[in-house]
């Protein structure tokens, strides 16, 4: 069996993780690499040189004939590129958000359906053994669900230059939020119904009109609520940046990432999926009124570092092309996700309550 050629477009964060992925994973072959700066140049040296480089996409795409693309990217392109390379009959591999702007992400999933390709949605939360339990054990809370998390992050230099350049498609709320309100939707297993949410822009490094720290509520049809908060920037508090909690009437599960969660972690990629234990809280109580039930604590074995939750992404994408799973449904649960972040962002913008129902 051959390997599946990819070209791998983005050499930021993401990129280089999913091109070390590819480089060392069975059943791939790197065919080219793609970045308008020098970007390529340092990640082809990082994977001990030879790869073919390149500036320009679609001359990528034509001179290398990949079977597959993987686009990290930042998110305007993300759009005309995944449906450039399904065109010319790509699987696309692309990182989250599907687009910048829910049209879009609809034109593109879209296309994979008319060309019959494979669209894989990179939601690393999904391939978590830590999180897939952390929701588990939230759905054994009963009915409804307070959710509560955030992911604030103190950033400098390159980082916030990154932040920056990110800002210029979409918010934080936007482009981190989407992970979070997946991550509640699989709690809650419900729709949510709407949602509002309050921005602050504090900074004149960003434009005027937008922000980079925000915070939306959700309201779900079976009575759960959630917030998510987010914040980028130098001026960004590190106390309580990493929250995730869930509340419900048998009692509350929490992510306790002691390490991961200190100060000066913020801006680690490592950190972001880190979750070391699970605390759980039982409410029930005994005839005296008091808790019956000591909290439990799980600690947690297969905690993957971000490179090995890369290779599990890329090894599911590998079996969706080679076993040609049917990827529609995690497909519209991005769709769903991105639908109830931009509903956010269009909150912080009028000020008022998005009835998504």
């Amino acid at each position: 069996m051959n390997n599946i050629k990819v070209l791998v477009v983005g050499c930021g964060n993401m990129g280089t993780s999913h091109a070390m992925a590819y480089q060392q994973l069975e059943g791939f072959e790197i065919c080219g690499i793609v970045s308008t700066g020098n970007s390529k140049v340092v990640l082809n040296e990082k994977l001990g040189g030879g790869y073919p480089l390149f500036s320009d996409f679609e001359l990528a795409l034509k001179a290398t004939a990949p079977d597959a693309v993987c686009i990290s990217t930042y998110p305007d392109t993300h759009e005309s590129f995944a449906v450039k390379a399904m065109e010319q009959g790509c699987h696309v591999f692309i990182e989250k958000p599907l687009a910048d702007s829910l049209a879009g992400a609809q034109r593109v999933a879209d296309a994979a359906k008319k060309y019959g390709k494979k669209l894989l949605v990179g939601y690393i939360l999904r391939y978590h053994p830590s999180w897939t339990r952390f929701i588990e054990l939230s759905q054994e809370m009963g009915k409804p669900l307070v959710m509560r998390m955030n992911l604030n992050q103190q950033s400098q230099g390159a980082k916030w230059n990154v932040h920056k350049n990110l800002m210029k498609s979409l918010s934080p709320i936007v482009d981190c939020g989407v992970h979070y309100i997946d991550v509640m939707c699989q709690m809650t297993r419900s729709k949510p119904v709407q949602v509002s949410a309050i921005g602050a822009r504090l900074t004149d490094d960003i434009p005027e009109g937008n922000y980079n720290y925000g915070q939306l509520q959700i309201r779900f049809e079976d009575g759960s609520v959630g917030w998510y908060e987010s914040g980028w920037g130098p001026m960004m508090s590190e106390t309580a940046f990493f929250v995730k909690d869930v509340v419900g009437p048998r009692g509350a599960v929490s992510i306790l990432a002691k390490e991961a969660s200190a100060a000066g972690k913020s801006d680690l990629i490592d950190a972001h999926t880190k979750t070391e234990s699970i605390k759980v809280h039982y409410a029930d109580l005994n005839q005296d009124g008091n808790f019956s039930r000591a909290d439990e604590w799980i600690d947690l074995n297969d905690e993957p570092d971000h490179l090995e939750l890369c290779k599990r992404e890329q090894r599911h994408f590998l079996r969706a092309i080679l076993e040609d799973l049917d990827l529609s449904i995690p497909t519209q649960d991005a769709l769903n996700s991105l639908r109830v972040a931009f509903a956010s962002d269009e909150s912080v913008r009028t000020g008022e309550v998005v009835k998504l129902i």
